[in-house]
């Protein structure tokens, strides 16, 4: 799994794990800021902290650093649990139909950063979730689930952040469990989830 500094996604997977829900052996967790390292290592699973700078060199060093990490436990699912960074192309390609990231909205909507603001902005009646396949066309792969929240309002940012964050989880992890039970067939750019 990949993490940075938000760990509602990683809390309730490995809450799934813990409990048997998830049949799934989590061999490491990778964060480029260290502060989910604690609740990682106390499940048992190591942790990784890999730091990435803002230039293109550091980037790509800590990509080197993370994919070296990654393909050496060679994982049926690379989970990008709200790790926002986005994956060089060439990781893109090489974990073609393992790496599976939740975006917080229902896409095609609000791709990109801050989709919460975008949607405050528009007065958007539902914020959702979109469990995808990555590729290199961002927030474009093939999509694995989707849910949504009715939102109304009165709600502010952080409220629909936080209602956001509840679809985040369960989105997530269908999507993972699909994966992992080799229920999903990408055709074409979409997907069929038996």
């Amino acid at each position: 799994m990949l993490v940075s500094k938000e760990g509602h996604c990683l809390y309730d997977l490995l809450g799934r794990v813990a409990a048997g829900e998830l049949d799934v052996d989590v061999s490491a967790v990778i964060g480029n800021h260290a502060v989910l390292g604690d609740v990682t290592r106390a499940h048992g699973i190591p942790f990784h902290h890999v730091p990435f700078g803002t230039d293109a060199a550091s980037k790509a060093a800590a990509f080197a650093q993370v994919a070296e990490i990654v393909d050496a436990a060679d994982p049926h699912a690379i989970v990008l649990a709200r790790f926002m960074q986005i994956l060089p192309e060439h990781l893109c390609h090489a974990w073609a139909g393992r790496a599976i990231n939740i975006h917080h909205s229902f896409l095609p909507s609000f791709v990109g950063a801050k989709p919460y603001h975008q949607a405050h902005v528009r007065g958007v009646k539902l914020v959702g979730a979109t469990c995808h396949y990555v590729t290199a066309e961002l927030d474009a792969g093939p999509i694995i689930e989707q849910d949504v929240i009715r939102v109304d309002h009165g709600d502010t940012i952080p409220d629909m952040v936080r209602k956001g964050r509840d679809i985040e989880k369960v989105t997530l992890a269908r999507g993972l469990r699909w994966h992992l039970e080799n229920r999903v067939l990408v055709h074409a750019g979409r997907t069929v989830v038996f």
